[in-house]
C-alpha cells in the first residue's frame, strides 16, 4: 500500500497545538481593510480554534498516519 499524503492546502492554513486542537487564521484580514472598523480588525488579529467534526477532518488531513 502507498503511504497516505498530507493535504498540502490544509498544511498551509491550519496548525495543530500541542494538545491536538486545530488553530487557523481568521478570514477578513487580507485586503479591503480601510472599510472595516478598528474594533473588527483588532478582533481578527487572534487565531481561532476549530472544534467538533471539522477539527477531526482537518487533523486527519494534516497527519494521515496517526
Amino acid at each position: 500500500m502507498p503511504k497516505q499524503k498530507t493535504h498540502k492546502g490544509m498544511k498551509k492554513r491550519y496548525k495543530l497545538t500541542a494538545t491536538g486542537k486545530v488553530k487557523h487564521r481568521k478570514r477578513g484580514r487580507g485586503h479591503l481593510l480601510s472599510g472595516k472598523t478598528s474594533k473588527r480588525k483588532r478582533q481578527l488579529r487572534h487565531d481561532a480554534v476549530i472544534g467538533g467534526v471539522w477539527a477531526k477532518t482537518i487533523r486527519e488531513g494534516l497527519a494521515p498516519g496517526l
